[in-house]
């Protein structure tokens, strides 16, 4: 595992953006002063070694796992567990409600993802400025454009996840330029206090659609600049084929098919099948022999790793909140579909997952796929404390694929997407064919919403509702697209991508969902339209003057518990 270099190293106290500015209001002046020398970029190596700093130590994947439906309340399907959360703020996200329980040095909270975002902001836009001093065109200068190319794409990536994660999906044009984005911040902060009071202007707050435009804006300045060989260790940078995975991705997010295609084909080379993951090469001796194959830096398909700070593994543990294997109560479905589960061409589960899934507990309380558990760094081995680690893959051949299959079927190239999705099923070691009568089978476009909801592996869809410009599929069309979404799901269990597909396709949400002194079960459903599928700024910046989110709120209470892993048989 590598590990990502402290910012703190190279910047002067006053670098910290929007998001860091928010929580340091209170700092003194003397702080807003370069304290001496060593803060100069002023080399090309200061400027890319400034740059590692820029990638944080952070995701947004616990919030966006437990505001989808990927994970179920164990003290509804199983009622005789009366089970808290890891923490308390857990409850809160899987109620879709202000998520305020929290504090501000914790793991995988709202703040800690907006200010680590927009640290990594903050580095990129200083990196920037300095190569702007040391060069008339550092697009063209030989020794600053990998740089500056690696500086735009990573600025474009952090606000798309912002963007994603604190604002609506995009939708169109037209209705994205009326929802509000976030701040997209270009130039370096040189004070702490910043004023992000009542009037805000534009030049930080944008709208949807002129937060996607700067996104792609910086995404095509970067990309072509880009240059593999300037990295020691390419796949914790965007490299080539993570720049042009998030291209893909960034595409696919405003239906812009062509597009995607064409960077899926960067990424993926003229034969996907050889840069996908190599199941049959994982060692399953020991947990660890796993996770250190599975994020192997060397591997093709692992196109970006991102080591982070996360309780994620921790939170499964407390067996509150879990990927169910297959108990259903109060029309809660289970998570079957993404950890166990069948397919179109395979039963049961995935023969790539055999021998890979554990669960807490003894009773099949909930179950998860080895990549989450964590690496533990000591700081005091003696006194047992130190640092959670879980390295996450922002990109990877696979979802890559399945971008580029959505797109085909859009495109009306059936035949092509249907090649992708066979190629998907084939690397996770299903031997038998993946056919159009298989999906238009076992994904049937004909159910009824009653239907739906009392089927593991396909979602009530509300694309025509989201944006007239979305083009609504029928027929073996949309067995195709579930196919789609159902893989996409497996895929990126853990990762949060699936709270995304969520929101941009208005796919419906059902919580059940009981406290551990509750009597009875709360029911809630999320709507296409919910304005809660907006997760609310964190209450630190919204302290600092920031406009808070419109959106119901509600409390709870919890307690933390934990367990021993066992692998399932």
């Amino acid at each position: 595992m590598k590990n990502i270099k402290d910012i703190k190293t190279f910047l002067l106290a006053g670098l910290v953006c929007f998001g860091m500015s928010a929580a340091l209001t209170s700092c003194e002046s003397e702080l807003d002063e370069v304290p001496d020398n060593r803060t100069e970029i002023d080399t090309p190596e200061k400027v890319q070694l400034l740059l590692v700093s820029g990638y944080p130590q952070a995701v947004p994947a616990v919030i966006c796992e437990l505001f989808g439906d990927n994970y179920v309340d164990n003290n509804v399907v199983k009622p005789g567990i009366h089970r808290s959360p890891y923490s308390d703020f857990h409850a809160e996200a899987y109620a879709w409600e202000d998520i305020t329980n929290y504090s501000a040095g914790e793991d995988d909270t709202p703040y800690q993802t907006w200010e680590q975002y927009y640290q990594g902001i903050a580095v990129a836009n200083h990196a920037i400025a300095a190569m702007k001093e040391m060069s008339d065109d550092p697009a063209k200068d030989p020794e600053l454009s990998h740089s500056w190319g690696e500086a735009h794409v990573l600025r474009a990536y952090l606000h798309f996840v912002l963007v994603n994660v604190f604002a609506e999906c995009y939708k169109d044009d037209t209705q994205s330029d009326a929802d509000w984005g976030i701040p997209y911040v270009t130039e370096p902060e040189q004070t702490v206090n910043v004023n992000y009071g009542d009037t805000i202007s534009r030049e930080y707050l944008h709208s949807v659609k002129k937060t996607y435009d700067l996104i792609e804006q910086d995404l095509l300045e970067g990309i072509d600049l880009i240059d593999d060989s300037k990295y020691k260790v390419p796949a914790y940078h965007f490299n080539k084929n993570a720049a042009n995975a998030f291209a893909a991705r960034f595409y696919l997010y405003k239906r812009d098919y062509d597009s995607v295609i064409k960077y899926a084909n960067a990424a993926l080379g003229g034969t996907a099948s050889t840069m996908l993951r190599k199941w049959g090469s994982i060692s399953t001796n020991t947990i660890d022999a796993m996770l250190n194959s599975f994020n192997d830096e060397t591997a093709p398909c692992n196109f970006l790793l991102q080591s982070t700070y996360s309780l994620q593994d921790r939170l499964l543990s407390a067996i509150r909140f879990v990927c169910n294997d297959g108990n259903i109560s109060m029309g809660v479905k289970s998570s079957k579909n993404a950890v166990y589960g069948g397919g179109p061409n395979w039963s049961n589960r995935l023969p790539a997952y055999d021998g890979k899934i554990y669960r807490y507990g003894e009773n099949d309380d909930g179950s998860w796929l080895f990549r989450v558990y964590e690496y533990f760094e000591y700081s005091d081995k003696i006194a047992g404390i130190g640092w959670v680690h879980i390295i996450y893959q922002p990109f990877t051949a696979e979802e890559t694929l399945l971008c580029r299959a959505e797109a085909y079927l859009y495109k009306g190239e059936t035949e092509k997407a249907r090649q992708d999705l066979e190629t998907w099923t084939q690397s996770k070691q299903v031997d038998a064919p993946l056919t159009m009568a298989d999906i238009t089978k076992f994904y049937d476009s004909s159910k009824t919403k009653t239907q739906i909801a009392k089927d593991d592996y396909i979602s009530e869809l509300h694309p025509a509702e989201m944006s007239p410009e979305f083009k609504v599929l029928t027929g073996a069309d949309l067995s195709m697209l579930y196919c789609i979404l159902h893989f996409r799901r497996i895929e990126t269990m853990f990762e949060g991508l699936r709270w995304f597909d969520i929101k941009r396709y208005g796919i419906l949400v059902r919580h059940v969902y009981r406290g551990p002194t509750d009597a009875s079960s709360t029911v809630d459903e999320l709507e296409w339209n919910d304005p809660r599928r907006v997760l609310q700024i964190p209450r630190n910046v919204i302290n600092a003057g920031y406009p808070s989110t419109d959106r119901a709120t509600q409390t709870n209470q919890s307690n933390p518990l934990t367990q021993k892993p066992q692998l399932v048989q």
